[in-house]
Parts: C-alpha cells; sequence; structure tokens
C-alpha cells in the first residue's frame, strides 16, 4: 500500500490547523479516518519533540501568560461516577506564555487549574530563558509561589487583576464573561515596568487559539476524547503559529523575529518532521 507523500501530509496538517474537525478533514482530503488520527498523533509528537530542543536560551524581555479552559472527554458536570478522579477527563486547562515583542510562544503546559500545573508550566519557561525577564499574569493565586520557587528574585513579576461586574443576563450571555470594570496592577516581584503590565496580547493569542484549534470550540462535538490527542494537536498549533503563520503586524513569524528560525516555514517542512509510517488510505 502507498504510503502518504508529504504533500498530502500537509494537505492534512492544513485542515486540522484552519479549524476543521476529523471527519471533516478526511471529507476534505480523502484520507482515511485512521490516517488522520496517526498523522496528528505522530506530528504532534514531532512537532513537542522540536519545540522542546530549538526553544532554548531564548532573550525574551517582556512576557504575558494565561489558562484557557477546555475539556476532555465529557464536561466537568458529566463526568460518570467510574471515571471521576481520573486524568484526562473533565476541565482540562491550556496554559500559555507569549513574548509582547515577537509574538513568540516559548512555553505551554496542558493540564488542571492548579498549583502543581502552576509549578510544572513556570519552571519550564524558566528553563528556556537567557536572562531577566518582565512577566504579566492574571490573578491566579498559583502564580505566585509558582514564579518564585522558579525565578527567586530574578525576574520582574507583576499581576493584572480585573474586576468583573455582576452578570445578569440569561441564555447566550452565559457563554461571554461579564463585563470587565477595572483592572489593578500588582507588583509582586522585582521593578516591573508599570506601562509593560498587560495580558493584552496572550488574551488576544487566545482567541487565534480558539478560531484555528477545532478542539478548543465552544458548543461542538469536536472536543478532545483524549487527553494526549489535545496535547498533540496544541503541539502541532503551536508549530505552526511559530514557525509558518506570518504575524499581520510583524510582517514575519514569531520565530523569525525573535531569531529562531531563518525563513517561514511551509507546513510540508512541518510534516517532513514525522517518522515516514503513515500509509494513504482512502474513504
Amino acid at each position: 500500500m502507498n504510503r502518504l507523500s508529504i504533500e498530502d501530509r500537509a494537505k492534512v496538517i492544513n485542515c486540522l490547523i484552519e479549524g476543521c474537525s476529523l471527519r471533516s478533514t478526511v471529507r476534505l482530503t480523502g484520507v482515511a479516518k485512521k490516517t488522520v488520527s496517526r498523522i496528528l498523533v505522530e506530528t504532534g509528537k514531532a512537532c513537542a519533540e522540536y519545540h522542546d530542543k530549538i526553544m532554548r536560551n531564548l532573550n525574551c524581555k517582556v512576557l504575558q501568560v494565561d489558562e484557557v479552559w477546555s475539556f476532555t472527554y465529557c464536561k466537568q458536570a458529566n463526568i460518570p461516577e467510574h471515571l471521576r478522579g481520573q486524568d484526562g477527563v473533565g476541565d482540562t486547562w491550556t496554559w500559555i506564555a507569549i513574548d509582547a515583542d515577537t509574538k513568540l510562544i516559548p512555553s505551554w503546559h496542558i493540564g488542571l487549574r492548579d498549583a502543581t500545573a502552576a509549578y510544572a508550566f513556570i519552571n519550564d519557561l524558566k528553563d528556556r530563558l537567557a536572562n531577566r525577564v518582565q512577566l504579566t499574569s492574571d490573578g491566579h493565586r498559583p502564580y505566585l509561589q509558582a514564579v518564585e520557587d522558579a525565578f527567586g528574585s530574578e525576574i520582574d513579576f507583576s499581576m493584572l487583576i480585573k474586576m468583573y461586574g455582576r452578570e445578569t443576563g440569561k441564555g447566550e450571555t452565559r457563554y461571554s464573561p461579564p463585563v470587565c470594570i477595572g483592572a489593578r496592577r500588582r507588583k509582586v516581584i522585582g521593578n516591573p515596568n508599570r506601562d509593560l503590565i498587560s495580558t493584552s496580547y496572550v488574551e488576544r493569542q487566545n482567541l487565534t487559539l480558539r478560531m484555528t484549534n477545532r478542539r478548543f470550540t465552544r458548543l461542538t462535538n469536536a472536543f478532545s476524547k483524549k487527553l494526549e490527542n489535545h496535547k498533540h494537536m496544541m503541539a502541532i498549533y503551536t508549530m505552526n503559529y511559530n514557525f509558518c503563520r506570518i504575524h499581520q503586524t510583524l510582517r514575519v513569524t514569531p520565530a523569525i523575529e525573535s531569531g529562531v528560525a531563518n525563513h517561514v516555514w511551509t507546513l510540508e517542512e512541518i510534516a517532513a518532521l514525522m517518522p515516514d509510517t503513515a500509509h494513504q488510505k482512502t474513504t
């Protein structure tokens, strides 16, 4: 049986990063669902390995971090009794960092929204940096201990604590956050520049994530059924965001702007990272 060419793999990856579900990718490419799933897994692993290797000694200066909610298998309120307490079922949070200057995503982590996940995420971020940075988070308390444990005093850390009005709407409005009525800047460690205390860039990146990664789209059945596949798709998304997608304001990719890459990657280059093990099966 013929193996999928690099070009055909790139077509599958293109569908996945443009917000297509697995089944719609099957219909658009003619590749069997099992093969699409195999490409997702193998490409995700390859992208995660490349990201871990290349994102080192980064000269970032201003970083913003945030957490994005999603769920795997089912929503938290619908977890069956026999699955309660198991990893990878229910609420799933993606912790993500972005460089405010280059728009590079140097680190991300998928887990719960607790102190353990905060510690893993912040320590991974710290290991990728070459110098002191200014870091801004939201008011999520686990950041306080995690940042102190990872960086000590070698960081300028602040929190942007937003204040929201009382939510009174019903129906569709419950899918939107309450109206933000103000924000308080809180210096935590070091001497952060007050003018740079912001989470606007990372929150805008969260919109791109929800628009282009189908597993984050609300009110659909395209959510991840397995935590492993959720992580694989996040690895592919990050690789495309950093290396292939030209940022509108930068006019280059974040990887080029930060000096991590010297050219705009193609999807064929991402496809070439995966092992040559996927077979072509048409539906």
